[in-house]
């Protein structure tokens, strides 16, 4: 995980990352959310934050019934503190001074296509900047990269709504979820649920880089403003899209990206030791 500190240097670890909140991370989504699950616990251990996640309902609720899901790693998404997606929720973390983890391209971007890889998938809608203005929170955009060293992609939503059978199971498991993006138009409207197949690889690397904390403190009024608003998530977007393009080059110069070479590596200085990585 590398961080960015206040005169723009680029450092390993999460020293970047301001001591207090409110502070909003703003990310890009890998498939069926994989860079989730390193991320929350190394925040924990490294620097004592609880990253609270803003969810996709479907995650608390079963469909059509209200009830929770027993899948047990959503239980553990819940476990660390996620919350349904919704104003009020957003509010009240927001003025609770949390750490708060949102992807605006949310179900579409965690359930891509192949060949959509670090490819964001956002609304033209900039509640998110408004909401942390309002709270002069700082945000924090982010990349993640190394599902593609995981896992390969082989049986899409494409490949599947081509066969009746399947294409009526997407389509009765859509109806029962709750509609986030009803009034989007677009490919990001696009929330048709479905298990995407993928074939594990030998495990590569996960690598993470948060960009510079951008300040909306004394914004509130100034973002009232639709083209304010715009351009600062323009802004927020494209730092996300240049971390997934450092980190994609930047992996190239690691030459402990592949498993072996780490394992190699702990046996020799310990399992607990940290594997080095490229220089930032």
């Amino acid at each position: 995980m590398l961080s960015t500190l206040e005169d723009g240097k680029t450092v390993r670890g999460l020293s970047g990352i301001p001591s207090e909140g409110p502070v909003l991370f703003v990310g890009y989504h890998n498939l069926l959310g994989f860079e989730v699950m390193p991320l929350i616990p190394q925040f924990l251990l490294e620097r004592n934050i609880l990253l609270r996640g803003i969810a996709h309902p479907m995650i608390f609720y079963k469909q059509g019934e209200g009830g929770l899901l027993d899948t047990g790693g959503f239980d553990i998404i819940r476990l660390m503190g996620a919350v349904p997606v919704s104003a009020s929720n957003f509010y009240r973390l927001m003025s609770s001074k949390s750490y708060v983890l949102l992807y605006p391209g949310g179900v579409r971007e965690a359930l891509h296509r192949k060949g959509e890889e670090y490819k964001l998938f956002w609304p033209e809608r900039f509640e998110f900047v408004r909401m942390a203005a309002r709270f002069g929170a700082k945000i924090i955009p982010f990349g993640a990269v190394g599902e593609d060293d995981i896992a390969e992609l082989v049986f899409d939503y494409n490949d599947q709504m081509k066969i009746p059978y399947l294409k009526s199971i997407i389509e009765e498991w859509s109806k029962g979820v709750i509609k986030l993006r009803a009034d989007a138009s677009g490919e990001v409207a696009n929330q048709q649920v479905h298990w995407p197949f993928s074939v594990p690889k030998v495990p590569g690397r996960f690598y993470y880089h948060f960009g510079k904390p951008i300040e909306t403190e004394g914004m509130k009024h100034e973002l009232r403003d639709r083209e304010k608003s715009h351009e600062l998530y323009l802004q927020v977007k494209s730092e996300v899209e240049k971390s997934l393009a450092y980190l994609k080059e930047k992996r190239e110069h690691d030459p402990y990206r592949e498993l072996l070479p780490r394992l190699v590596y702990q046996a020799t200085n310990g399992f607990t030791s940290e594997v080095p990585t490229f220089e930032p």
